[in-house]
């Protein structure tokens, strides 16, 4: 049962980087739109959001869970020693839901939008930043349970070079999810024809930022390179990565847009793959060359298998109404 909880864990953390990615990446292709294109941007990314961009939060709340139930050692050492982070990253979430709501449903119609609108753009940047700061912490080695002051304990285990350019190329991943998955939301050539324009620049920025973190890690002595291509299973998702992009680029010239939601999807999987696939078992590296084990520091066995049986019950009640909620919504736009 450890590794059905194990699975839903990875396949939750997926799924938010994908489905909770391209919602952040809304208002940050907002700030990259021209001042003359960024009204109607905004109505065609707020109307495909709009529906479903609440439930997205799922995939982050199921993980939380079953780190705090299935893990506690390892939930616990995250919630200390990156609590900086997690906090700002969970503040950056509730203002841009907040500020949406106003954006959407407030009865008054007044300068507060504008308010709104920067609060909504500010935060969709804070929240995926922090996300990949957190992530890169965690496998950095930079975290330190034998660090005697604040700074050390509590600043520097997740502020660092390394930590930064990963939380940038996150920010640059969002914003490449939701220019792909928009152009599908696409009812005409010319709105097609931009957001395929807004999407080959992502793919720069994404390339750029991806160099800019190799380029840290190698300045701050950490293992990127051997995680990814040092074992053959990381060989095979990098490359696979790789070759997606390239049908990628082919496709969007074609503009099949079915196609390119699900290579794009698929690079995501891929990268993930080849970073999880390196440190399994161990989820977190903590400075010393110490380790946290998915399977050494798992709760008790009568725990894991409870939380298994409720992740499978859960997940019977909950997909399909959740496949269906999307499914409504997409029908009614193509109705519409």
């Amino acid at each position: 049962m450890l590794y059905v909880v194990m699975i839903f864990l990875w396949a939750s953390i997926l799924l938010y980087l994908l489905l909770g990615g391209a919602d952040f990446g809304a208002g940050i292709l907002e700030f990259f739109t021209r001042n003359k294109n960024r009204k109607k941007t905004r109505e065609k990314l707020y109307k495909a959001i709009g529906p479903v961009w609440e439930a997205n939060h799922m995939w982050l709340i199921i993980m939380i869970v079953i780190l705090f139930v299935g893990f506690p050692v390892i939930y616990t050492t995250v919630a200390t020693y990156l609590h900086i982070p997690l906090v700002i990253m969970l503040f950056g979430i509730i203002a841009r839901g907040t500020a949406f709501t106003f954006l959407h449903y407030d009865a008054v119609k007044d300068n507060m939008q504008k308010v709104y609108e920067k609060v909504f753009i500010y935060s969709t940047f804070i929240t995926p930043l922090f996300l990949g700061i957190i992530a890169a912490s965690v496998v950095s080695g930079t975290i330190d349970p034998s660090a005697n002051n604040f700074v050390d304990a509590y600043i520097f285990s997740w502020l660092h070079f390394f930590s930064v350019t990963v939380g940038i190329f996150t920010v640059t991943i969002c914003g490449y999810l939701a220019a792909i998955f928009i152009i599908g939301e696409t009812d005409n050539e010319q709105d097609s024809k931009r957001f395929i324009r807004k999407a080959k620049q992502m793919i720069a920025m994404v390339a750029c930022c991806g160099i800019l973190v190799f380029i840290a890690a190698w300045f701050e002595n950490i293992a990127l390179t051997d995680w990814l291509f040092g074992n053959a299973i990381g060989i095979i998702c990098i490359s696979s990565a790789l070759i997606s992009l390239l049908l990628l680029w082919y496709f969007l010239k074609k503009e099949k847009k079915t196609v390119i939601r699900f290579l794009a999807g698929f690079q995501v999987a891929m990268i993930l793959i080849a970073i999880t696939w390196s440190h399994y078992p161990d989820i977190i590296v903590l400075k010393g060359g110490k380790y946290l084990s998915l399977l050494d520091d798992a709760g008790h066995e009568k725990t894991i298998y409870a939380l298994g049986i409720a992740l499978l019950l859960g997940s019977v009640f909950i997909l399909p109404f959740l496949a269906y909620l999307l499914y409504s919504f997409h029908n009614k736009k193509s109705v519409e």
